[in-house]
């Protein structure tokens, strides 16, 4: 692999005009957004930058750049609770026993009992898991879940979360 498509290969942070940070972009949409003036650059650190070499320009793209266009915000709404998008939550994996063969839906809380087609009731099972689950709570049948079934969020606040998580790792390694 050469040097030229390894710049290629390199992303930038982009942050919506109130500095939230929106997306990832690759490094020709962030030159594009910073020619056409819809994009500033944004200096959080040492003034870093992936250098982009054309026969007669040098460009320093900074690794954050702030939108200057203001764009209404586009609505997202919840995803229906459907097998699609719990397994895609869920990543194709059994939340009692990790398995990612022979995957159904399961009711944490039976329906039988009360329990509602809703996100934070449904997760992923494979087919044992469930048959020994049964019409019980994980609790009744002495199981645990891997992890608390919740709603998706929106995808600009997940991005923002992790985005500022990294953050404050970075931040913590340059203080050891």
């Amino acid at each position: 692999m050469t040097i030229a498509t390894e710049v290629l290969r390199q992303s930038v942070v982009v942050f919506s005009k109130n500095y939230l940070p929106v997306s990832r972009v690759n490094i020709k949409r962030a030159i594009a957004l910073l020619v056409t003036g819809k994009a500033e650059p944004l200096d959080f650190t040492s003034g870093k930058g992936i250098a982009v070499h054309s026969p007669s320009v040098v460009l320093l793209v900074p690794e954050h750049i702030r939108l200057t266009i203001t764009d209404r915000e586009r609505v997202w709404r919840v995803p229906p609770v459907n097998r699609r998008e719990v397994l895609r939550r869920d990543k194709h994996t059994c939340q009692y026993c990790g398995s990612t063969k022979h995957l159904t839906l399961d009711h944490v809380i039976p329906r039988s009992k009360g329990g509602k087609h809703t996100w934070d009731n449904v997760v992923i099972a494979c087919e044992r898991c469930n048959s020994r689950k049964g019409d019980r709570t994980p609790q009744q049948a002495g199981m645990t879940l891997r992890t608390q079934p919740k709603a998706p969020m929106h995808p600009t606040v997940a991005f923002s979360e992790q985005f500022w998580r990294e953050q404050q790792v970075n931040l913590e390694r340059q203080e050891i």
